[in-house]
């Protein structure tokens, strides 16, 4: 997701852009640490304070949780999308669309690399989502 940022920037692929920044900070943000969890004592590289304290250890997401994050994504901004029903919101309801189907490509695509398929892992198939989509419009 991080090598395809630059392209859709290039591309002026606002939707892309958008999406994927979220999605790379939501990630960025369920590798932190808890607050709570700085030791009391140990190596001076874990303090606190004083040396070393700006590098903290992150946690190692692994592909089930990445692809959880980025599903909860793309299904935040299905939903958002769903409740914008005025005319008015008309264009943002779709680019939030747009968006998700950006998150589910590249859903398909890691499952589809993993010899998983999109229906096993997510239990929803970005044809069922086009037609939700289309339903709900």
């Amino acid at each position: 997701m991080r090598d395809a940022l630059p392209v859709a920037m290039r591309a002026r692929d606002k939707a892309a852009v958008s999406a994927l920044r979220g999605t790379l900070a939501a990630l960025d943000n369920a590798e932190a640490v808890p607050v709570g969890t700085a030791p009391r004592a140990g190596a001076l590289e874990a303090s606190p304070v004083g040396v070393g304290a700006t590098e903290a250890a992150r946690r190692e997401l692994d592909e089930r949780d990445v692809a959880d994050i980025v599903r909860a994504e793309a299904s935040e901004r299905l939903e958002a999308a769903a409740q914008l029903t005025a005319p008015a919101h008309a264009a943002r309801a779709e680019r939030l669309r747009a968006e998700a189907a950006v998150l589910l490509r590249f859903l398909d695509t890691a499952e589809d690399a993993a010899g998983d398929t999109a229906e096993d892992v997510a239990g929803d198939t970005a044809e069922d989502t086009a037609e939700d989509i289309a339903a709900d419009a």
